[in-house]
Formats: structure tokens, sequence, C-alpha cells
């Protein structure tokens, strides 16, 4: 296991300077000032710099920032998120992990993350455009129920801007660095909001074309199942309305539809890994239809910040999520013209749910907050086959109610201790049905019973801060995640007859141990935050490959890292920024109740250092770096080590009055090299690719 000390790397980099906030300060990646930042993703609506577990904030500049360079949701998050697995650049979040395992993604507050059927596309349901901060709570969480065994990652959606209206536009254009024709893309976008008496309103509105993308060598980079980024469009609408009914009290509707789906021109062109040729791409009609995700969340809010001196908060919400994936060589069938297909597969996952929450502080002399809830939940789930109408994965429903009771005791105004218990009880229905062969889906597999099985388990989360000095404080947690395991993945996977749902052992949840000790630092000029954590689950799930088809492989998994992330505000106008991650994870393969291999690429991230300098030259240009080193790492299956790589990123921005100019460059020095997923997650011709080389973003916006 490759076990590697804090790395002597301190090298100039970072995010992307706003457009909208060139006047400001320059700000560090991921690492905003804690104080004063409340997290809605936590209820108890805390504060960033008293939660006894670790707490990055990514403000809207620094989404800016990035976006200046980057639309990619996996690289935006990659970037900007310490313990984030590095971005794939696909149309897929698997491999993506966040401290090892599994994040939960939220629209304020509403699941994104498919219980039943993980897709790996639930960080593509909205367009970063539409976001105003995303909270980050690392480590296993059962705030929000199931699926954050790695943390919790909060889309916190746009607000309405005071005044009778305000509009803004955006435009951009990317392009690679040989001004290719079909190497070139653009993005549009429109908002509009403002207040009225005690209405308040806003909409936006975004589309997006993006051309194919080309490596460090000016080479296509290859299309891969299941869908793409690259050759393809997108858009995403935004409607929010509220309505105060007095000062105190506020009920908003919030609608969110996304839509992208690839061009489908081009065909994959497959690589060689052993000889270390990537997949690259020729232009051409692939067999069926483009990968799509096709995404609408909605949510009905009421709070109350007074009520019997509670604060209340409710919401009822809804998630439709459709995906469908690329063609692959599995599924066979012959149309109606008699000539043989291969078959391609839909994901639908419909999710209605409702939450509620009541606060009370200042008890005991505002010695104790109190807050106390109940969640609902249901999934319904299916997996089809898109042109012969089988189905693939069965209709499965999952219905889930969890009460929780959460309490903060401030023993003084040094030292305070948190700690909670959350009572989840579940159901899963699933119908008998007959899995697919997937080498001749005219014949059944086997027939598996169907079977309601009940799960009940109780969370417990405990913490304590201690401020030292009036710059440094401690802290220490630990907590409690709770999830089901691919469920869609067991079910379309039995191969042995007699089997029923009530009977799998798989289908047991997912209960993730996080344990975390960490520092934070806070001077005039400086803050330094260190943490690390471990990550034990008896009973967890590894993705491992069986058959060219990834599976979840239930076995006892260790995971353990630190994280490091540093500023300094080194003169008014300069800030230097610094970050570094380092994780490890072994897994029990043999079942003798000890871990014994090493977790690779697509469990866990590489040991990586991040570097950043943001510069405001004048009061209208400003520039920013950052630099991202992946150190290599070795693993008990040689063919799965990674030979790190380094990126450099950059950009200007200038503000004039009629309106903001942006240029940012990714990948500035052209960097040649192969994904950390192709090199580490998987051993395979197909999906071996060439990150992408030097690529130009020009971008202006006007607000009126």
């Amino acid at each position: 296991m490759h076990k590697s000390p804090l790395s002597p790397f301190l090298l100039a980099g970072a995010s992307m300077i706003a457009p909208v906030a060139l006047a400001q300060t320059p700000q560090s990646e991921g690492a905003s000032t804690l104080q004063e930042l409340v997290v809605t993703a936590t209820r108890n609506q805390a504060t960033a710099d008293k939660t006894p577990q670790k707490v990055t904030i990514i403000t809207r500049e620094e989404i800016e920032q990035q976006l200046a360079i980057n639309n990619d949701p996996g690289q935006v998050l990659g970037n900007l998120i310490p313990s984030y697995s590095p971005g794939r650049q696909k149309l897929t979040n698997a491999g993506e992990s966040f401290r090892g395992r599994a994040p939960l993604f939220m629209i304020d507050g509403v699941p994104q993350t498919n219980p039943l059927r993980d897709s790996a596309r639930d960080s593509y349901t909205i367009d970063f455009s539409m976001v105003e901060k995303i909270e980050v709570i690392h480590g296993a969480s059962a705030e929000h129920g199931l699926g954050a065994t790695g943390g919790i990652i909060n889309f916190v959606t746009r607000k309405p801007e005071g005044g009778q209206m305000n509009q803004s536009v955006s435009a951009s254009a990317t392009t690679d660095d040989d001004v290719s024709t079909d190497g070139q893309g653009y993005k549009l976008g429109y908002r509009l909001s403002g207040q009225k008496g005690s209405w308040e309103y806003l909409a936006g509105l975004t589309y997006q074309e993006r051309g194919v993308y080309y490596d460090g060598k000016d080479e296509r980079i290859g299309i891969a199942y299941p869908g793409e980024i690259q050759n393809s469009e997108s858009y995403d609408v935004l409607a929010k309305v509220g309505y105060w009914l007095d000062d105190n009290q506020n009920i908003e509707l919030f609608v969110n539809h996304f839509d992208l789906e690839g061009n489908g021109d081009y065909v994959p062109v497959v690589g060689d890994r052993d000889n270390g040729v990537p997949t690259t791409a020729r232009r051409g009609d692939p067999d069926g239809a483009p990968g799509f995700n096709e995404v609408t969340t909605a949510r009905l809010s009421y709070t109350h910040d007074d009520w019997l001196g509670n604060r209340v908060d409710a919401q009822l919400y809804r998630q439709e999520f459709r995906a469908r994936f690329g063609i692959t060589p599995y599924f066979p069938y012959v149309d109606g013209n008699g000539n043989n297909q291969f078959d391609q597969t839909r994901n639908e996952s419909d999710k209605l749910g409702a939450k509620f929450t009541l606060t009370r502080a200042g008890l005991f002399d505002d010695h104790l907050t109190l807050t106390t809830g109940l969640d609902l939940l249901q999934d319904e789930t299916s997996q089809k086959l898109v042109k012969t109408g089988r189905t693939y994965v069965p209709e499965s429903q999952f219905r889930n109610i969890a009460a929780f009771l959460q309490g903060d005791v401030f023993i003084t105004d040094a030292l305070s201790i948190h700690g909670g218990l959350r009572q989840e009880e579940a159901e899963l229905k699933v119908d008998s049905y007959s899995t697919i062969d997937r080498s001749n889906i005219t014949q059944d597999n086997v027939r598996v019973g169907g079977g309601k099985p009940d799960f009940s388990e109780t969370l417990a989360n405990a913490g304590v801060v201690y401020q030292v000095t009036e710059a440094a404080q401690v802290y220490a947690n630990y907590s409690e995640g709770f999830g089901m395991p691919d469920v869609g993945r067991v079910l379309r996977g039995i191969g042995d007859p007699g089997q029923d749902v009530d009977t799998l052992l798989q289908l047991q949840p997912i209960v993730t141990d996080n344990r975390e000790v960490g520092a934070r630092f806070n001077w005039d000029r400086y803050q330094v935050e260190v943490s690390y954590y471990e990550s034990d689950s008896d009973f967890g799930e590894r993705l491992t490959e069986e058959n060219g088809v990834w599976v979840g492989s239930r076995e006892k998994t260790e995971i353990h890292g630190w994280e490091v992330v540093a500023k300094a505000d080194v003169t008014d106008r300069h800030r230097l920024g610094l970050s570094y991650t380092y994780a490890s994870g072994e897994s029990d393969t043999d079942g003798d109740g000890r871990v014994d291999q090493d977790l690779t690429g697509i469990n866990i991230a590489p040991e990586t250092v991040r570097a950043t300098w943001s510069a405001a030259w004048t009061p209208n240009l400003s520039s920013h770096l950052r630099y991202t080193q992946y150190m290599n790492r070795d693993v008990d299956d040689d063919e799965l080590d990674f030979d790190g790589y380094g990126l450099l990123d950059g950009s200007l921005a200038y503000q004039s009055r009629v309106g903001a100019f942006s240029l940012g460059i990714e990948n500035l020095l052209d960097e040649d090299y192969f994904t950390y997923y192709s090199q580490a997650a998987r051993v395979s011709d197909e999906y071996y690719f060439r990150g992408r080389g030097r690529t130009v973003t020009v971008g202006y916006a006007y607000d009126f």
C-alpha cells in the first residue's frame, strides 16, 4: 500500500477570478472565511466555524472563477472540494468518490442521488450558473438520510436580488488551442430577478453547445459509454417565486429542469492500453441513440423564524430523473428487417419526499439548542431496454421514514458539545421478475421471487468543539452514514435460481462510521485547517468489474486520510492558497473479517497537492492561477498503478463600463496525460483516454 508523507510541493495555481467579483479581494479555493457562513445543509442552520465536522463552503465567486475555464461539473467539484476524485471528463461520476465513498448530492436540500439504481449521473442535474454556493460536509452523515456515506454536497441555488428588477446576460466561447472547427463550443445565459411588495422572483435560462475534446497531442479524445460531455448540448431552466406572509414567514416554490444530450456525431477508435495507445474518435454514425440526462427538481418550502420561539422549516419535493446510456455490445436482438442489433438501457427514477425541521435555540440561558424533525421519502426506480421495451432492473419501490433529534450544548463560550440520534425505518418492495440474459435477451435467465425486505437502523453522531485561543480551535467528531447498496446491480445480476428478494444478503444497508479530529487556525491574514479521518464499514460496497460490468461487491472496507487547507492574504491584493489531501484504503476480499487489498482508483482519490494565487492588479483587472499535482500511487494490482501528473490553469478578467470580460485557459501548459480513471480505475482498451489538452474560453457578462 502506498503511504506517503506530506509532500513538499508549494506551487502557484488556482481557480478563476469571476468577472462579477473583479473589485473584490481575491478568494482562495475551497477555504472561504468560515465565520458568519450559515450552512443550510445542517438541519440546525449551524455556522461553519462551530461544527465538529469539516465543512467547505464554495462561494459564488469561486464557482464563477472555475466556470470561466471549465463547465464540467465533475472537474469543477474535483478542483474545488478537498478529497474529491479528479473529474472523468465524461457524462458520469462513477469513480468520482468523496473521501473514498459516495456523496449525497442535493439541490436546496432535495436529494439528487438515486438510492436504488445508481446511474452515476447525480452531479449532472443542474447548470452551475444557477448555483449561488456549494455546501460540503466532509465524512459520513445522516442529517439528510441515506446516501451520504462519504459526505454531503448541497447545491444552493441563486436567490432573488433586491430592487424592482435585475437582469443579466452572459456569453462564452470555448475552443482547443488549434481552433479546430469541431472543437468549438459556446454558452448563452439570461437571468431575471427582483422583488415587488411581498413577492420575490427569479428566472434563469442557459444553453450550451459543446465541441469535441482534444488532448495534449492534438488528437480527438475518445467517445465513451455510457455518455459524453463533449459533442453535446444542454439547457437549464430555473424558476423561483417566494412570498413573505410577514417579516418571519416565507413560502417559496422552486422548479429546475436540466437536460443534456449527446449529438452522436462521432464513434470511438479503440486504443491499446498495453502499448500506451489511447482511445480516440472519428466522425461517424454510432449505433443507437446518444446518452442523455433529463432531470426535473421541484420544491415547495415554508419557513417561520419565530413560531412560539422556534424556527420551522418544512419542504415538499419531487424529482424526476431520466438517463439513457449509450450502446454496448450486450442485449442483442433481431430488428424487424432481420438485422442483428444491440439494445441500450434507460434509467427512470421518481422521488417524492418531505422534510420537517423544528429548532429551538436559547434554552437554559442560551446554553442549549435542540433540533428535531421528520423525513419522508418514496423512490420508485427501474431500468429498461430502450428498443425492445423489456425490463432490465425491475420496478423497485423504496419507502423511508426517519425521525431525528440533535442537541448543541454550549457549556462555555469556548466549549460546545454536539450529538444526536436518527432512527431510520425503510422498506423495499420488488415484485417477482425474470432476469435478462445479456448475451441473448430473447431468453430469460432465472426467475426471482419478489419480496418486501425492511430495515431499521439507529444512527448516532457526537462531537466537540473547543476554542483554545482566539485564533485556534480544535474539534473531534463521530458520525454515522446510512446508504443502500446499488439494488439495481444486485437484482439484475442474479444468476442462481431459487432466490427471492427477501433473503438476499446483498440488500442489507451500508452503515459507515466516520471518526475525525481537526484544528482550525484563523489569524489576521492567515487561515489553516488540518483534519484526520477514518471511515470504516463492516459491510460496505466496493465497485468491481466482472465481464465488463461494474457490480457492487459487499465487503468490509477501511479508509483513512488527511486534509490540509491553508490560505494567506499576503497583501490586500494578493492571496495564496495551498491544499493537501491524502487517502488510503483497503477492503476484505477473502471474507475473513480483515482488510487485505488496496482500494484502487475506482474507489479512492489520489494524493493531491493544489496551490493557488489570486491577484487584483487594479480595481478592474485580476488574474488567477491554480496548479494541481496528482501524485503517483502504487496498489496491489500493478495494472492499476497511477503515474501522477500536474495541471496548470489560469485566467484574466477585466471589468469595463460595458460589461465584464474574461479569458480562461485550461491545462495552460498543454500537458499530455492519461486521466486518473483511465490509469487507476479499470483495465480496458475502450476506456483508455487521455485528458483534455490546452483549452481556451472567452466570456462576457453584463448586468442591467
